[in-house]
């Protein structure tokens, strides 16, 4: 009896050996498939593009500082609506804009004696405010570098713009001076000036 039951134990342990390796099998080969499940690289891809998305076009920038306190482009916002310029800031670009300042426009109102209203309703306004945009982008160190510059082409197309160096600032055609430099925006960058250009 004792002789019959020996080899009958043999083989049960040796049926638990085979399954123990079977399943030890199973879960290497499901950690191993797992891992490449896991590894991704579009999360870091999106997260850049989503952040590229965010970045505010120049027309953008205007208007959340013409809406801001202190309100700094009230003026120049509503020219660029009043004109029809919003969307061609708003373009791909790249751009470079000379901003004027709302006392850069109470300046100019004083020395022609007219009102907000009534410049806006000049015929040459469009004209007025592509002549301080140029094609391309240009940050106040490439500006500073390439100074003096004359006959920078604008979008006016029938006027140019002189820009030097004078005493450590940007100046533009002489009269307007760059107080805030390089704010960058998705197609572009702004210079904001104390003056406006007049073609």
């Amino acid at each position: 009896m004792k002789r019959r039951f020996l080899p009958f134990v043999g083989l049960i342990l040796a049926l638990a050996l085979v399954a123990a390796a079977c399943g030890d099998d199973d879960s290497a080969d499901t950690t191993t498939t797992a891992t490449p499940d896991t590894t991704t690289t579009a999360a870091p891809d999106d997260a850049a593009s989503t952040t590229e998305a965010m970045e505010p076009t120049i027309a953008e920038i205007v208007a959340t500082s013409a809406a801001g306190d202190p309100a700094e482009f009230t003026v120049l916002l509503a020219a660029l609506q009043t004109a029809g310029l919003v969307d061609a800031l708003n373009g791909e670009g790249p751009f470079t804009v000379f901003a004027p300042t709302d006392q850069a426009f109470a300046d100019l109102l004083a020395a022609l004696d007219v009102t907000a209203e009534e410049l806006l309703a000049r015929d040459d306004l469009a004209d007025i405010l592509l002549y301080h945009v140029v094609p391309g982008e240009f940050p106040a160190a490439a500006v500073i570098d390439a100074a003096p510059i004359t006959g920078l082409e604008t979008l006016n197309e029938t006027a140019t713009l002189n820009v030097d160096v004078v005493d450590g600032s940007v100046v533009v055609n002489e009269s307007a001076t760059v107080i805030d430099a390089d704010v960058f925006a998705s197609n572009g960058v702004i210079h904001v000036i104390d003056a406006v250009l007049i073609p």
